[in-house]
């Protein structure tokens, strides 16, 4: 991980966001200490399948929770929307 000072980032923001969105992380560092790291976000949605959710929420909510029953009538098989 390379790091840049809070100065080198200020006069050179753009030559660094490239490196960041190449994929390289960047620590940047004021008066020589850390206190911030760049890095690139993942432009992909994250997909959580139904029964997964389901599974980990089991237990948690009031059987009278609106969500609660949500989960029960979206317990099915899971499709990824985004495939």
């Amino acid at each position: 991980m390379d790091t840049v000072t809070i100065r080198e980032l200020r006069n050179h923001g753009g030559d660094v966001v490239d490196r960041v969105e190449a994929g390289e992380r960047v620590t940047v560092t004021r008066d020589g200490r850390p206190v911030a790291e760049l890095s690139a976000i993942d432009p992909r949605p994250t997909f959580v399948p139904t029964d997964r959710l389901v599974r980990e929420f089991r237990g948690l909510l009031a059987p009278d929770d609106p969500l609660a029953q949500e989960l029960r009538e979206a317990d099915t098989p899971a499709r990824d929307p985004f495939e």
